[in-house]
């Protein structure tokens, strides 16, 4: 028997990602404990949620039955094998390359919304953008901002492709960033520092960068701008790096990993 008021539950809660977002749900107030359901092949509460009160179950058809809104975030290819009538419920699924219209065919559901989030979600630091199928309601859309912005940021998109894009640019958290980390580390070591050295300042650098961009109002173009136009030490490295093509090497990169998304 469906419960009154607005439970939510998330199919797939105890993996990477599930966690995260439960955690960060959890932590921020954005859900009651007793109205929280996750569903796990265990059954078992997960570490987070051990002493919360929250609903734990391995029967999918329950958890549906039982809340209003369901989070599906299992792997892509394990999602022909959940098999659930989510008809009149709100389904927002963070599944990478699944498209809605797949997702409302095989669910049921009309008020479909995908989006992407990331593990940062369990310190409050994913970006997670979104996209609403036409049956989402203004209701609905309230439900997904207070879910996703309790992982960190959030954003809606009016084009569902744009989706995939998010996939490979913000969701591989640290992904992409850690490689140009590790490139900067290996050129430290390979001048002589000490790799210990190194890898503390290359961490320190990226949290402060990070720091910055994210709290400074100036986007990051106009960052480089500024780095160029002093002529100091940065802008030679900048200016070099441009004269590589570094920007399409990177553009490359994401473009075969939203390929992939789609692929799945």
């Amino acid at each position: 028997m469906a419960h009154s008021g607005n439970n939510i539950g998330i199919i797939g809660g105890a993996g990477m990602l599930g966690s995260a977002i439960s955690k960060a749900l959890l932590a921020s107030g954005a859900v009651d404990p007793h109205r929280f359901w996750v569903s796990n092949r265990t059954g078992a509460a997960p570490d987070f949620g051990q002493s919360s009160g929250l609903n734990v179950t391995t029967d999918n058809k329950r958890l549906v039955d039982a809340c209003d809104t369901i989070v599906l975030c299992v792997p892509p290819a394990s999602f022909p094998g959940i098999q659930i009538d989510a008809t009149n419920k709100l389904v927002i699924s963070v599944m990478a390359g699944v498209t809605s219209d797949r997702i409302a065919s095989q669910t049921g559901a009309a008020r479909v919304v995908r989006a992407m989030s990331s593990p940062a979600a369990s310190l409050a630091l994913a970006y997670s953008p979104w996209f609403a199928s036409d049956a989402v309601t203004v209701q609905d859309r309230e439900v997904v901002r207070r879910l996703l912005e309790a992982c960190g940021a959030t954003d809606q998109v009016f084009e569902e492709s744009q989706i995939d894009h998010f996939t490979a640019m913000t969701g591989p958290v640290p992904g992409f960033v850690a490689l140009f980390a590790q490139c900067m580390v290996d050129h430290a070591e390979r001048q002589g520092i000490d790799p210990q050295v190194a890898d503390r300042a290359v961490r320190q650098l990226f949290l402060a960068g990070g720091t910055m961009l994210a709290q400074d109002s100036a986007r990051p173009a106009d960052q480089v701008r500024w780095m160029i136009d002093y002529a100091g030490t940065t802008a030679a490295g900048l200016n070099a790096m441009i004269d590589a093509d570094i920007s399409k090497t990177i553009s490359d990169g994401l473009m075969a990993a939203a390929d992939r998304g789609k692929s799945l």
